[in-house]
């Protein structure tokens, strides 16, 4: 399957791409060029990459996506990616640690609200016993 990206702009120039199809070798250098483009064209605009639409991830070009993710965070710092799905972190996790630890910056997982869900939920007076 091939890759797509639409490319939306909402009324305060925020940019957001929206993924579908496959990331793997072949698309991530064309990608790359892409969204490096969007970023020049645009130095100002916040841009949010939405992988909800990413049915299939290569483990060639999660390296590339990865890379190419590091070099806009460098040169703009205001991008982010958001719907990744379970199985996509599951293989930054197996790229490297480095990288899933990248992704979780990105996608702001430091303000989860979950993180105390065991203290609201799990620790209960009445619990079932044996």
């Amino acid at each position: 399957m091939s890759m797509k990206a639409n490319v939306l702009r909402d009324a305060n120039g925020n940019i957001i791409v929206h993924m579908q199809g496959d990331l793997n070798y072949d698309h991530s250098y064309p990608l790359r060029n892409e969204l490096q483009q969007i970023a020049n064209n645009n130095p100002n605009a916040k841009i949010t990459i939405d992988l909800g639409g990413i049915d299939f991830v290569g483990s060639s070009g999660i390296c590339h996506f990865v890379e190419t993710l590091k070099i806009m965070k460098d040169k703009q710092s205001n991008i982010n990616i958001s719907n990744v799905k379970p199985e996509f972190l599951k293989i930054f996790k197996l790229y490297s640690l480095n990288e899933a630890d990248f992704v979780a910056e990105l996608m702001n997982f430091d303000s989860d609200e979950t993180e105390n869900l065991n203290t609201k939920f799990g620790n209960r007076d009445n619990t079932f016993e044996n």
